[in-house]
This record gives C-alpha cells, sequence and structure tokens, in this order.
C-alpha cells in the first residue's frame, strides 16, 4: 500500500493556469511574463521537491505487516484478521453534488476500495458507487484506463487526458481527495507505519512535506481551484520531525485535523 505515492505523482504533473485581468495589452503581456515566469519558478521548486520526497520515500524500512505473495505485495494473515473501520462508506457517493464533488469522492473511494480489496471485504458496493460516480462524470478521459478502481495506478496517463480534454482543473480535485483519504488511513495506523522510519528518514520525509506545502500554497495564489490540494498540504504543515518519536506525536496530533479535512472535502 503505496500511501503517499498517488500524493508525489499527483503533484508532479501539476501545471499553472494563468489568471485574466482588466488591463491593457502592454500591460496584460508584461504581467504575463512576470507570471509564467514565477509559475515556472514555484514548478520547479515542486519537482525538486518530488524528486527528492520520492528518494526519501525508498528509504523507508519494509513493514511487517506487508510480504511478496503471488499476487504481488500483499497483507498478511495477521493483518487482515482485523478489519479496518474507518474506511468511507460507499453510500458517500449519493451525497456528492457538485462535479468538483463527485471527483473527489470517486478518487477517495478508490483508495478506499483498493484498502478493502486487501483486507478480502466485500467491493461489490465500492465498485458499484465508483461506476455510479465515473457514469454521472462522464469524462471521455477516463477511456485510457482499463479499469477507473485503478485511478490511481494510471495517474499520468489520465492526467494527460484530462489536459487534453479540458477537464484538468478536476484533475486536482481527484488528487484532493485521494490524498487526504490517503492520509486519513495513515492517522489511523499510525503505529503500525511509524515502524517504517528512523530518525533520518522522518526529518527528510516531513521536511520535503513542508516545502511541498509552501510550494502548492504559492500555486493555490494563482487559481482558486488548487485550494482543495492546499488545503491538504496545509493541514499536514505540523509534521516537521527530527525524531520518530516527534513523528509518531505529530501525527497523532495532526489526526483531527485530517479528519476535519477529509469530512469538509468529502461529505
Amino acid at each position: 500500500m503505496k500511501k503517499i505515492s498517488f500524493f508525489a505523482v499527483a503533484l508532479a504533473a501539476m501545471t499553472f493556469v494563468a489568471c485574466g485581468g482588466n488591463k491593457s495589452a502592454n500591460e496584460a503581456q508584461e504581467a504575463e511574463a512576470e507570471k509564467n515566469f514565477e509559475q515556472e519558478q514555484v514548478e520547479a521548486k515542486i519537482k525538486l521537491e518530488l524528486d527528492s520526497l520520492s528518494s526519501e520515500l525508498t528509504k523507508l524500512k519494509k513493514l511487517p505487516f506487508l510480504e511478496v505473495g503471488e499476487n504481488g505485495v500483499q497483507l498478511t494473515e495477521q493483518e487482515k484478521q482485523v478489519k479496518p473501520n474507518y474506511l468511507l462508506s460507499p453510500s458517500v457517493a449519493e451525497n456528492a453534488t457538485t462535479l468538483a464533488e463527485k471527483y473527489r469522492a470517486l478518487s477517495a473511494l478508490c483508495v478506499d476500495q483498493k484498502i478493502a480489496a486487501m483486507y478480502d471485504m466485500p467491493t461489490d458496493e465500492y465498485q458499484a458507487a465508483i461506476a455510479k460516480l465515473a457514469a454521472d462524470i462522464d469524462d471521455p478521459s477516463f477511456k485510457v484506463i482499463d479499469d477507473v478502481t485503478n485511478i490511481h495506478e494510471t495517474s499520468q496517463k489520465l492526467y494527460e487526458a484530462m489536459n487534453a480534454n479540458g477537464r484538468i482543473n478536476y484533475y486536482w480535485q481527484m488528487v484532493a481527495g485521494s490524498l487526504i483519504e490517503e492520509f486519513y488511513v495513515l492517522s489511523n495506523n499510525s503505529e503500525k507505519f511509524i515502524s517504517a522510519f528512523n530518525d533520518e528518514t522522518a526529518t527528510a520525509t516531513t521536511f520535503r512535506i513542508v516545502l511541498l506545502d509552501e510550494a502548492v500554497g504559492r500555486l493555490a495564489s494563482y487559481d482558486p481551484e488548487f485550494e482543495s490540494v492546499a488545503k491538504v498540504t496545509s493541514t499536514l504543515k505540523p509534521l516537521d520531525a527530527i525524531t520518530v518519536d516527534q513523528l509518531k506525536a505529530q501525527l497523532e496530533e495532526v489526526k483531527e485535523n485530517v479528519a476535519a479535512t477529509r469530512n469538509d472535502l468529502i461529505k
């Protein structure tokens, strides 16, 4: 279960949307040139921090409740004995009314469907809810993926398609939905995941998250469509540990705010 993998892939794919204004042609061109330069700097910063974060995540120790089986990485039989009670109900699909809410719910439910499957839990209701949301959204971009429940495993391909189809702003809504759900799961399992860290990786990983929050916050200032993503990363800003013990305590501290952000974005 790669808890932060989609986070990295999604943010790495970020592009920048120009804002209009009531200015003269020359003023608009000058502002556009300056804005593009500033945006390029933000983009370069995000790419740098994402590469560094990805590098740090490869240094994490193997989690004791994962093993390699016939179907690849899977949970141990012991881990499967206690089913998670923190996953979203598939019924959240019925509460999503706006298009942005539908995209966020779709993405979050894909995360939980995958987790439920790993725990050998029934997934029929998740698949039905995901299929309904996909039908309601009716995004031609989804044609590039074989199965919408595997949406996070083909994020680059999906990004390119949504960009081509003029749906890129909704890609960020999907990012927000998956991010908050992944970190919500992480905060509910901090005792298990903390074993993958040592002091060095705890320091390096949280430092990169803080820098990413700063970069995404700057990105959101260019277009309010990115505010959902910025809200998620700002929720994680208190994670600035220099030891494993600090990281463990901070994960507990942000747990309530992560839950609140999740509730705001996925109703």
